[in-house]
Formats: C-alpha cells, structure tokens, sequence
C-alpha cells in the first residue's frame, strides 16, 4: 500500500469507529442491541443512500482489500465468542424441550425457506440450485444466541423457565444451524461433489474435542497462578484460534468454523475469571474497530436502491417466511411439551432474534457466491426487522408484570423446599465470607429437622457491561459458586440456590423472602438489609472464631429472648458453654428459660461476658441499629471496626449481627 492509501484507511478507520458509537448508543437509547445501530452505520456508508460518493471517497479500490483483511479477523473473533459463550449446563435438565423447540425452530423456516428458494431461483438466474436452496433455507432458520441472551438478561429472565428454556433451545439451535451450515458451505464450493479436504472434518472435531480441550484446562490453572489473564496465556489462545480457522479453511470450510469450534472447545468448569477477562480483551479491539470494519464491509454490499416493486415482493415474502416459519416451528415445539401459550410466544419471539449472527453467515454466502447482492441487501433487512421486532413484540406477549411474576414462582418453588424449618443464606461476593455466612447458618439449623437451608446472591447489573458479552458471565459465576457452597454444607439440609440480577439490592432481598418466607435469615455485613424483613435476621460481620471456645449471650432490654435462642443454638452446635450476660430484671425474667436449656444437657452460666476469652462468640442486641438486630462476635479478636464498638459494648470486639423480627 501506499502511504497515501494507508493515511487513507486509517481515515476511514476513526469514521468507522465513530460513526459505530454513535448509532450503537443511539440504539441502546431507543431499547434496541448496539448491533442495530452499529448494522445501520454499514449500510449508511453503503450505495443504498448517497451511493458510491461517500464509499468511494472513504475506501477506495486499493484501500479495500485491507478493509476486508480487518473485517475476516474481526469476524473469526466473534465466531469464537459465539461458540465460547455455548455452555452444556444451560441445557442440562431441559434436554427434551430444548431439543424439541430447536428442532421446530429450524425445520420450518428451512422447509418454507427452500420452497422460497426454489422461486427465487428462477428470478435470480442461480444455475446450481441445490447450494442455493440448501443457504436460504439456512439462513431463515439461524437464531443469534448472543442477542437473545441479552435479551434474557437484561429483562431478568435467566432465572425464569421462559428465559432457561430459550437459552437451552438457543444453544441447540446454533449446534445444529452451524452444523448444517458447514455442509450448505461444503456443498456450495464441491464443484458437484463435496471436496476430499471435507473428510477431515471429523478428525479435527474428534483431535479438538478429545486432546486439545484437555490441554486449554492449563490454562485455567495458569491464569489462577497468575492471579490475571497473562500476554502469554492470551497469546496461546489466539496463536490456537488461527490455527484452528486456518484448518477449517484449507478443509474447503470458512475459517468463521474453525473460530466456532475453538470457542466450544475452551474450558468453562473453574475457568468463569478466564472468560471474563478474554472478554473484556477482546472487547478492546473487537466491538470498537473490527465488528464495525465487518459491518462496513457488509454495508457496502449492501444497496436498497436498487428495490423496486417486483423486489419489495420478494423481500416482503423473505420477512414473512423467516418470521412465521421460526415464530411457528418454536411454538409447536414449546406447545407439544406442555409449555404454556404466552410463555410458548415468548419463546418463539426470542427465537426470532437473528442479528449479527444472521450477517455473518450471509456474508458467507455472498462471498462464495451462493447468493446475489440483491438478495444478501434482502437479506440484511431481514435480519434488521427481526431482531428490532423482538424486544417490543416480547413485550406484548409476554409483559413485565407476568415475567416478575414467573421469577416470584421460580424462586418461591426453589426457596421453600421441603416442609420444616427454612433458612435462606444470602451469599456474599468474597469466597472467604460466604464459607463463613454459610457455616453460620449451617450451624444454626444443625439441630433442626427437617430443615431447608437456602442459598441466594444478588448479582449487582456491571457498571460498563460487556458489549460482546451476553450477560450471562456474571449470573454462570454466581450460580458456580452456589453450588460449590451447596456442596460445602455436606450431608444435611436440602441446599436449593437461587440468583438474581438486581438494581434495588434491599428490595429485592425483600421480595426473596416474601416468596420463601423463611424462619431464618442470614447474612454478611454490608449486604442489603434497609428493608425490614420477616423472620431472625443474622448478619456476620467478622469470620466465627476457628475453634469456638465459648458463647456468650448479652441480654439487655429488647430482644432477649431472641438473642439468648440464637446463642443457645450455636453453644449447641458447637458444644461450648453458654455463659448469660444480664442485667438482674432481664435475668429474672429469664431464669426459666435458661433451666430449661441446662435440663437439655447443655452447659450454662451465668457472668460477665465483656472482653471474653480467645474463640468467644457474642450474642446482643444491637443498640444502634433498633430492636430487630443481634449481633455476634469474636470476643478475642485484637482490632475490631470502631462503629460497632457502641453496639457491643466493648470496643476491642469484631461482630455478627442478627436481625430478629
């Protein structure tokens, strides 16, 4: 190149990016995924609207081979993340459903669109038909995962059977839809026959599959030994990624199958801090410059003003073909299970969303020749309509008030388990304080049965989410982490979890718990708690003392006989002594009660509990916080935070508080 030619791509390069931004943002604004603006730019830059003045001046003829070079690497990138972001486990236990709804979701647009095909072939002068009718076919029956999982996240649907069931059905979908894909791809370039480079398809699926995903779980373990994602860890992924596309290439498939594979291939279990931070790489120098080179690239493709009457036909049988036949082949599938009618529209909208995903695979066709530009720019609006279409007609069919409401079901069926006593344990972020919240509560219920002990965390929506991500980074992370701490309580209780994504910690907390109602609530310092809840409210505010040595009860005016029950518990669970700390009235009143729990074989006496030795825990009423709050500490702790000094009564004292209601 020239240096002339070079100054101007690099032009063009901040024109591209810009303009990307702009409609990006201008789009979210309206509800509508950054991809439709970002889409929308290309197209702009296109012939549709100012024709070649503006394409030509910005990318001339030798400019262009360096714009298309960008737009490959940008488009094998995303490849990549589609198939890094397919996760088995949003499958797992939907299997039967998923496969159903997939399967109806791809089967009738790819009949109705080969019998469209067949149509249009004569008015498009396509000679080999059989490639053609095999692309449209495929191209109508394609749902964009990324899109729809955004969807499901930022409507609060992950949790719900409707968003589970369209992420499950989802992920099936593109399985299949890329599978067929890569045959349409192996037939269109066979010259009559499918090339012998096709056979080796099967062994690169079996190498990759079997010996180069246990080798990519390394580096899981070396990014945790490094504490972050390394250049050289990152510099592995990449040199792999082309390699893979190259090899898919050569085998007479595009290189967006190879990107595709990789991404699959790359480990999920203990490796959600890895994909996180390839993400937020990737999104570096994807969404802000080579997802938008791609766009322009298809932009310029693109060109509307060569619509007339005769197309618009054709265009207006190209929409209603891909609308009804993915809207009906979802919901027979969704109905035929037993999924509800409203809940069963939701699901085929979702899956009517195509998006990025849609102009990537046409993009393939075009550049292989299968289809004509008239028909990709058809095409392209096809794929705008009906990912614009899906948000708002979702919520029609599906309205807000119905979808909270499906969430209140969900977790209420999740929360109450079985009959008996009920905690719920609302997780914190820090792995070292939700094992201690969580072997709190754990203690607190020992001696209860039957009982349920409950596991939440409310997922706080990212600041600055990932534009290439689909959300489901920060929710798989949580719901790994409740689970692994489900397993830490053992053998006892039914540990169910539940995760939310949550703008209004408090009053979302507050909802958990209306629909579990129950009888134990426990949790960490600094965790929601403004609104007032049901039920014995536990807040942990330092680690439990490792072993316990003692537990001291510190009754005062309001709320002893709340904070002498929890202390009893944990003397109990923990087979110390129970020493009474209270004023002569307080002691009085509760002379029978602490009877009692020596009669039941436990060890009680009565004193001052102030300072306490090594090990003590210390149950009281927490003075500044009202009547409803307990508080636990560790009496031998050496510092302790100077706000709670007031509450216990002791400054040199770190604490547990307890709400009782």
């Amino acid at each position: 190149m020239t240096s002339h030619a070079v100054g101007q791509l690099l032009l063009g390069l901040a024109v591209i990016i810009v303009l990307a931004r702009a409609l990006g943002a201008l789009a979210r604004k309206i509800g509508q995924p950054p991809v439709i603006g970002e889409i929308i730019a290309g197209i702009l830059i296109g012939p549709s609207i100012f024709g070649t003045l503006v394409s030509d001046r910005l990318f001339p003829a030798d400019v262009r081979p360096a714009l298309a070079g960008l737009a490959n690497v940008g488009l094998v990138l995303f490849m990549f993340i589609v198939g890094y972001e397919l996760d088995q486990t949003l499958v797992r236990g939907r299997q039967r459903i998923a496969v159903s709804v997939s399967i109806g979701s791809i089967l009738a647009p790819l009949g109705l669109g080969a019998v469209l095909a067949l149509w249009l072939a004569g008015r498009h002068d396509v000679t080999d038909i059989l490639p053609f009718t095999l692309f449209l076919g495929a191209a109508m029956a394609v749902t964009a995962f990324p899109v729809l999982a955004r969807i499901v996240a930022d409507r609060g649907l992950i949790r719900t059977e409707v968003g589970g069931l369209a992420l499950a059905s989802a992920a099936v979908d593109d399985v299949i839809a890329w599978s067929l894909l890569a045959v349409v791809v192996a037939v269109g370039t066979a010259d009559g026959g499918l090339p012998w480079q096709v056979l080796g398809i099967i062994p690169f699926l079996v190498v990759m599959f079997r010996w180069v995903r246990p080798l990519l779980r390394r580096l899981v373990v070396a990014r945790e030994r490094a504490g972050r994602l390394t250049p050289d860890v990152l510099a592995v992924i990449l040199a792999g990624l082309m390699i893979s596309c190259y090899l898919t290439e050569i085998m007479g498939l595009h290189a967006i199958f190879g990107a595709f594979v990789f991404g699959a291939v790359m480990p999920r279990a203990g490796g959600e801090a890895l994909r996180h931070e390839i993400l937020e790489r990737l999104e570096q120098v994807s969404v802000l410059l080579l997802l938008p080179v791609f766009f322009v690239v298809a932009g310029l493709q693109v060109d509307l003003s060569t619509v007339d009457g005769s197309a618009l036909l054709e265009l207006a049988l190209i929409l209603l073909v891909a609308i009804s036949g993915k809207f009906i082949g979802a919901y027979a599938g969704a109905r035929l299970n037993r999924v509800g009618a409203r809940q069963a529209g939701a699901l085929a909208t979702l899956m009517n969303t195509r998006g990025l995903t849609e102009i990537v695979i046409l993009s393939v066709g075009l550049q292989l020749a299968i289809i004509d530009q008239q028909i990709f720019s058809m095409m392209v609006v096809m794929a705008l309509v009906t990912t614009m279409m899906a948000g708002p007609l979702l919520g029609w069919i599906y309205p807000r008030r119905i979808a909270d409401r499906d969430v209140a079901e969900a977790e209420r069926a999740a929360l109450r388990g079985t009959a008996g006593y009920k905690a719920l344990v609302v997780v914190p972020d820090a792995e070292a304080r939700a094992a201690a919240v969580l072997d709190l509560a754990t203690a607190l219920v020992r001696s209860r049965r039957p009982a349920t002990l409950a596991l939440a965390r409310l997922v706080p929506y990212p600041a600055a989410p990932l534009e290439i991500g689909n959300g489901l980074l920060e929710m798989n992370q949580a719901m790994t982490e409740l689970t692994a701490l489900a397993a830490r309580a053992g053998n006892g209780p039914d540990v169910p979890v539940v995760a939310r994504f949550s703008s209004n910690p408090a009053d979302d907390l507050a909802d958990i718990v209306r629909s579990g109602e129950p009888d134990l609530v426990v949790m960490a310092d600094g965790q929601p708690g403004g609104t007032p809840l049901t039920g014995t409210v536990i807040t942990l505010v330092a680690a439990l003392p490792a072993p316990a040595g003692v537990v001291i009860a510190r009754l005062g005016a309001t709320r002893a006989d709340a904070v002498l029950r929890t202390a009893a518990e944990l003397a109990a669970a923990y087979q110390v002594t129970l020493v009474v700390d209270a004023e002569p009235p307080v002691a009085r009143r509760l002379v029978t009660t602490v009877r009692e729990l020596r009669r039941h074989g436990l060890t009680v006496r009565e004193g001052r509990g102030d300072g306490g030795p090594d090990g003590a825990m210390v149950v009281a009423a927490d003075s500044t916080a009202g009547a409803n709050v307990v508080v636990l500490a560790d009496g031998g702790a050496d510092e302790a935070p100077a706000t709670w000094a007031p509450r216990l009564g002791t400054a040199n004292q770190e604490a547990t508080q307890v709400n009782s209601a």
